[in-house]
């Protein structure tokens, strides 16, 4: 496991990975400053951030932090209540604060507690979000900004309407280059090229990026028709402009009490969707590593005091960067930190450059890096765990895909939460018969929400039995619990039921021990 983590050692795997990360990270950053009102820099500065000072902190091997669609409409909202960039700022900066006493008082263990389902239902989802998202980018439309994962888009559109709205702006040359490369995707996963010993260091993403490039170049000159609009092309501003748009946060607005409100909405928000990009990205990680959360919180607290000072961006550890940086083969940080430091270059000196790359090629990569992630045989494997582990998958999906992540997310807690008390309540008593003869144990911990279960057991038993109620086995129960056996043994008698409470020498239960006797 050490020679996995370690980044010198893998840099044929994580250099690759960086590129694609870096490719895709471009127009989230950019689409997400535009949908937070905020100066388009300000997502390129929190890019940069969350790859290299995020990176270098956190202790993941394989997330990727950078701005959240998520906080998208929290951050435009401050922004119009503390009345300026520079307040918000302030708030980024202090949040950030906050977040590192977040880990220092170890409330990252919060994220050991979200259901297995729960996670792997928010993958499928965000895969299915990156496909339905991106179907209208690859047509050739681009009314709603790229990253994007609430269900209701700020161009007063959804989804779903979103796709429909595309089919009537369609542009040919975007689909011809969008469809090309998606099937260069799928040809470069075959196993002929990935054990090329040229080809296979080559990253199949770059490679369909170069193609839409080119190909739009030729529109050009041979087939002006098929040209592909400035609008649809990566909009980066130029080197001189880059320094210019630079905002610092102004301090005296650390008196204004709402910089406090919006720092702490800030820092609970974007910790939670850390958290659960973390948790999602070890489920991913084919090493089964483990992120040590408290420390990750910290690494995002940094990142955001950082990011803040020099007029970024919030950032958060991104599943969709995250994701796409599993699926090029990424091992260790070293591709998180990479794609951070390729972002700061090639903005400061090829701005023009990237300027040629057409949002259909980079909306191929995330069809098919959603496809990925949520593939039918997921789906198949998940519903034969069960209904308990299925309906939680099923609704988190569904949650998801019809409000926003983080709606979701808790819709589908509260889901995996109702099926374990289900589950609980059914597995902490059980009842053998034996002709006249009842057992009833209580198997595990037992507290007051199994009393109306209990209680029904108790009813059930017949009149004339002999009931024998063993509780040996349970490390706790409840007063509750106790209080409702005593009843049932004073009323036993005029049912004509003889009870017997069954007790050892080992039981951890004052009521169920059976005590040395006195000499």
């Amino acid at each position: 496991m050490r020679s996995v983590s370690n980044p010198l050692g893998n840099l044929s795997h994580d250099l690759p990975a960086s590129i694609v990360v870096f490719l895709v990270a471009i127009p989230l950053c950019l689409g997400i400053a535009l949908a937070s009102g905020a100066p388009m820099m300000s997502g390129l500065i929190a890019g940069v951030v969350g790859g290299i000072v995020v990176g270098a902190f956190s202790g993941s091997n394989l997330s990727v932090s950078g701005p959240a669609a998520g906080l998208t409409t929290i951050v435009l909202a401050a922004i119009a209540t503390l009345g300026s960039y520079e307040a918000f700022l302030c708030a980024v900066v202090l949040g950030g604060f906050f977040q590192i006493l977040l880990g220092l008082f170890r409330a990252g263990t919060i994220g050991h507690f979200f259901p297995a389902a729960v996670i792997k239902g928010m993958l499928s989802a965000i895969g299915l979000i990156l496909i339905l998202k991106q179907i209208p980018h690859a047509l050739g439309y681009d009314k709603d900004f790229e990253g994007d994962e609430s269900f209701y888009q700020s161009d007063g559109e959804n989804t779903f309407s979103e796709i429909f709205n595309a089919l009537n702006y369609l542009s040919p040359g975007a689909i011809i280059i969008s469809v090309s490369c998606m099937i260069i995707l799928v040809l470069w996963e075959r196993d002929a090229i990935k054990n090329h010993k040229v080809l296979r260091y080559v990253p199949g993403p770059l490679l369909a990026v170069v193609f839409g490039v080119v190909a739009n170049i030729l529109y050009r000159t041979a087939a002006p028709a098929l040209s592909i609009s400035p609008e649809h092309l990566v909009n980066l501003p130029a080197t001189s402009e880059f320094f210019k748009q630079m905002t610092f946060p102004d301090f005296s607005h650390f008196s204004n009490p709402d910089v406090y409100i919006v720092a702490l909405t800030l820092a609970l928000v974007a910790s939670l969707e850390s958290l659960l990009s973390i948790e999602a990205s070890d489920k991913l990680d084919q090493f089964k590593r483990i992120t040590p959360l408290n420390r990750e919180l910290r690494a995002q607290g940094i990142g955001n005091m950082v990011s803040g000072l020099i007029g970024g961006l919030p950032v958060t550890a991104v599943i969709v960067r995250s994701s796409a940086n599993i699926n090029a083969g990424a091992r260790t940080k070293a591709s998180a930190i990479t794609h951070g430091i390729l972002l700061a270059s090639a903005v400061l000196f090829i701005p023009g450059v990237l300027s040629l790359i057409p949002l259909s090629a980079l909306a191929a990569i995330l069809i098919v890096t959603g496809f990925k992630l949520t593939k039918p045989s997921l789906f198949r494997q998940m519903y034969r765990k069960g209904w308990d582990q299925f309906l939680p998958y099923i609704i988190t999906i569904a949650a998801i895909i019809l409000t926003n992540l983080l709606i979701g997310i808790f819709i589908g807690i509260a889901v995996g939460l109702f099926f374990v008390l289900k589950t609980n309540f059914h597995e902490a008593i059980s009842v053998i018969k034996d002709e006249n003869n009842y057992l009833l144990r209580l198997n595990k911990d037992v507290t007051f929400l199994n009393k109306a279960l209990l209680r029904k057991t108790f009813e059930q038993i017949p009149d004339n039995t002999h009931l024998v109620i063993d509780g040996g086995s349970s490390m706790f129960i409840d007063n509750d619990i106790i209080e409702t056996i005593d009843d049932f043994i004073l009323n036993a008698p005029s049912r004509n039921i003889t009870v017997e409470i069954k007790k050892s020498y080992s039981s951890p239960n004052l009521f169920f021990r059976k005590t040395e006797p006195v000499v």
